[in-house]
């Protein structure tokens, strides 16, 4: 019994120290205003993420009230929001129409939990016919290796609402997840 109730006490400790409590109002302040720009506003990257896919592979975010980051106001309207690393710090790009309008940073970068996406995102249903069509593709790229097709980056965004008018969005783009903070009123 004394094992039990041991080992017990170590898991609740664990999970206690695990559990950390986070000042986002704080690193709101910390985080700058980005000093990034792109030539013509556009993405140097963006060819080689969509090279191999027949649609954007970004998160499509839809926005309908604005938000607010120091001085930076995000007009509402439909973005794709894609991260990129400049110089060793991550952004997150907010696109329209194929043109960077917004650059914010992220302040926040981890991995994505291994079983996050089986978990989440639903699974497509196919046809008979569809579903011989993908068999007969992935014969084909066994048979010539060139001719296999890379799979698209799983993408998932998650929003929430937190207090004093602070928003934080999580962005899932393959194998991490970034951390931005924004606000719902204007300082």
């Amino acid at each position: 019994m004394k094992k039990w109730l041991v080992i017990t006490l170590l898991i609740l400790s664990a999970s206690y120290a695990g559990a950390k409590t986070i000042d986002h109002e704080q690193i709101y302040r910390d985080l700058e205003s980005p000093k990034v720009k792109y030539i013509h506003d556009i993405d140097p990257g963006e060819f080689y993420d969509i090279k191999n896919s027949t649609w954007s592979p970004y998160p499509l975010f839809r926005l309908t009230s604005p938000l607010y980051f120091k001085d930076i106001t995000i007009e509402p309207g439909y973005y794709l929001l894609t991260p990129r690393e400049h110089k060793g710090d991550w952004y997150i790009l907010f696109k329209e129409a194929g043109k960077i309008k917004y650059i914010i940073p992220v302040f926040d970068r981890e991995i994505v939990p291994l079983t996050f996406y089986d978990d989440n995102l639903p699974q497509p249903k196919l046809a008979p016919t569809q579903k011989m069509h993908l068999k007969m593709l992935d014969f084909m790229g066994k048979v010539v290796p060139s001719a296999q097709r890379k799979p698209t980056p799983k993408t998932f965004l998650e929003i929430t609402d937190l207090d004093n008018n602070f928003v934080l969005i999580k962005i899932y783009w393959g194998d991490y997840r970034y951390y931005t903070i924004f606000r719902t009123i204007m300082l």
